[in-house]
């Protein structure tokens, strides 16, 4: 879900659907739109040489989607052992249900409300299916569930809505919180430095290779932003309306409703922390 299209300096992207690391193969829902930029990306992940897949994110409620991701696995050899979610916005998990009966299998989320079967996930937890090995990142911020998937053997992160391949997320205010949102890119950016991570797998947008450079991008991007706000504010612009007219004149109206969480979170930051 984003807030704005592509930014001056923000890391360029590349593979928008099919093959993009040695493991992950995306399939792009037919859902594009302002909101959603290209489309949800559907992850098929798996290790090479195994016949079991995990999918991450199934996306809408679209059948003819869902039937394409398990036709796209099948005709690799692959047959789907379990469903991941990255947050339960409707774009990404709304066909989760349909698409656990279509496949018999578990759906695993943090938030229990989005699982089908025992297990949840959480920060730490290793998922391993058919030798393949997925470490969940706990990162809250766009959402209060929001996970990212790191997946180590491809130097890779699937990331959902936490970062996009093409401009930035919301904070979705008030599930969204945006102290949350900056600890999880730093956690991010940390599997970078740390853990050699540089490939971006994202759920909206083209795959980025530059994963550092997409974390402190997005670090970069939301410090300017907030000392925008803060600005404006002191100018007067007391509403939240008031204050993504002023700091967002740039972005096109169709997506200021969406700016308006990230703002409403922006100004709760500030107020948290005496700035405003």
């Amino acid at each position: 879900m984003t807030d704005a299209a592509a930014l001056p300096g923000q890391p360029r992207g590349g593979v928008l659907s099919g093959p993009a690391t040695a493991r992950a193969v995306n399939v792009l829902a037919p859902n594009a739109s302002a909101m959603t930029l290209d489309g949800t990306n559907t992850w098929i992940v798996s290790e090479p040489g195994s016949d079991l897949a995990v999918v991450i994110d199934p996306g809408p409620l679209d059948d003819g989607h869902l039937r394409t991701v398990i036709d796209t696995a099948e005709k690799s050899g692959k047959r789907i052992a379990l469903t991941l979610l990255t947050h339960g916005h409707a774009d990404h998990a709304e066909g989760a249900a349909r698409f656990a009966e279509l496949t018999d299998t578990k759906v695993r989320a943090l938030d229990p409300a989005l699982r089908l079967g025992d297990e949840g996930l959480g920060h730490g937890d290793v998922v391993t299916v058919g030798g393949l090995e997925l470490r969940v990142v706990s990162t809250p911020g766009h959402t209060a569930d929001s996970l990212c998937f790191h997946l180590p053997a491809d130097r890779a992160v699937l990331t959902g809505d936490t970062i996009l391949g093409r401009g930035t997320t919301v904070v979705a205010h008030p599930d969204g919180r945006l102290g949350d949102y900056l600890d999880s890119l730093r956690r991010l950016r940390s599997l970078t430095v740390d853990d050699g991570v540089h490939t971006v797998l994202p759920g909206h947008g083209p795959v980025l290779e530059d994963a550092q450079g997409a974390m402190e991008y997005y670090l970069a991007h939301r410090a300017h932003r907030l000392a925008q706000v803060e600005t404006a504010v002191e100018n007067g612009h007391s509403t939240p309306d008031e204050v993504v007219a002023h700091v967002y004149a740039e972005v096109d109206r169709s997506l200021w409703p969406a700016a308006e969480l990230s703002v409403r979170a922006q100004l709760e930051y500030l107020g948290e922390h005496g700035l405003i």
